[in-house]
């Protein structure tokens, strides 16, 4: 059976991926995409959204601006790691498509129908502001998947703290509080296992066509980012693990926690995930700590081209 999704995301090169993942993925109905600003402001995320729907020719699909600005502070982009245009600077010709401008409507409205679930690609701004408007809609939610947050690992963008949460702390804090359905946190911990090494990147460029060209565009800039940053060859694909990971549980292992958020100071946007239970409170997440990194690149791999399943094979012979 299809499962009704809303993907809520920042797009973003690896946002990019997740979508691709998700449209080729047969378990997914996808509801709408929802747009948030991240990686890159909103209006940009949604024009590439946009893009990546023409590519795979699913303009059907709608896609929605929701918030433009985090909670509280100030908003910061990731444009230095995904490019002023968010696609690693390819400006590809942007779509024709027209824009829908209320994802928070949107997400309410979809979670009133029933059996609904989000996977979030991004902050949790526009979440946290459905929660606010009508927090009795918003609990109708099946679940919410999340890529965001660290519990062992350390950060991204500061020692603690992971991107898409430290960029509007406020809104996670308000999810974690607030919202009572059923949580996961798709964190740090196991996205930096999920690695498009240089390797599948040749594959992509070699067997992919006008898709694997495209992936092989956008993630030029990102290698490059990675490289530079932390002398990783290759690049990390955080968000695709989400996306699979609610299609298939057996990709990570993880526990149930009471989960926080600092939402100010030095350690802005850490998760306090309760391991000790010292707040002895209910558990509102479960935080994913393992990832069989091999059997998400073949889902993702094996999905994205199906018809070259033997040459993926054979290159992932290699991949640890």
């Amino acid at each position: 059976m299809k499962r009704k999704v809303i993907i809520d995301c920042d797009p973003g090169i690896d946002d990019s991926l997740a979508l691709l993942l998700a449209l080729n993925s047969p378990e997914l109905e996808i509801m709408g995409i929802t747009i948030v600003s991240g990686n890159v402001p909103a209006k940009q995320g949604a024009k590439n959204a946009l893009k990546v729907l023409k590519l795979m020719k699913r303009e059907d699909i709608k896609v929605y601006i929701g918030e433009s600005l985090p909670l509280v502070r100030e908003l910061v982009t990731a444009q230095d790691t995904h490019g002023e245009d968010g696609l690693g600077e390819t400006n590809y010709e942007e779509a024709d498509i027209e824009i829908n401008y209320n994802g928070v409507d949107f997400i309410l409205d979809s979670a009133k129908e029933g059996d609904v679930s989000i996977i979030a690609l991004g902050p949790l701004t526009n979440l946290a502001k459905a929660l606010e408007k009508d927090e009795a809609s918003f609990n109708k939610l099946q679940e919410i998947v999340s890529m965001g947050g660290a519990f062992k690992s350390h950060g991204n963008c500061s020692q603690v703290a992971e991107f898409n949460y430290w960029v509007d702390p406020h809104s996670v804090k308000n999810v974690f509080d607030k919202s009572k359905v059923p949580f996961s946190m798709v964190g740090l911990d196991v996205t930096r296992e999920i690695v498009l090494t240089p390797n599948l990147i040749e594959l992509i460029n070699q067997i992919g066509g006008n898709l694997g060209k495209f992936i092989v565009d956008i993630t030029r800039f990102y290698v490059d980012f990675h490289w530079k940053q932390e002398r990783t060859l290759g690049c990390v694909i955080n968000d695709p693990l989400a996306v699979a990971y609610f299609i298939d549980r057996s990709l990570c292992e993880g526990f149930t926690s009471y989960l926080d958020m600092v939402v100010d100071g030095i350690a802005m946007g850490q998760t306090l995930v309760d391991v000790g239970e010292f707040y002895r409170k209910e558990h509102n997440g479960l935080v994913l700590t393992k990832v069989n990194s091999k059997k998400f690149m073949e889902m993702f791999l094996y999905r994205l081209f199906p018809d070259n399943k033997k040459d993926i094979d054979l290159v992932l012979k290699y991949y640890n």
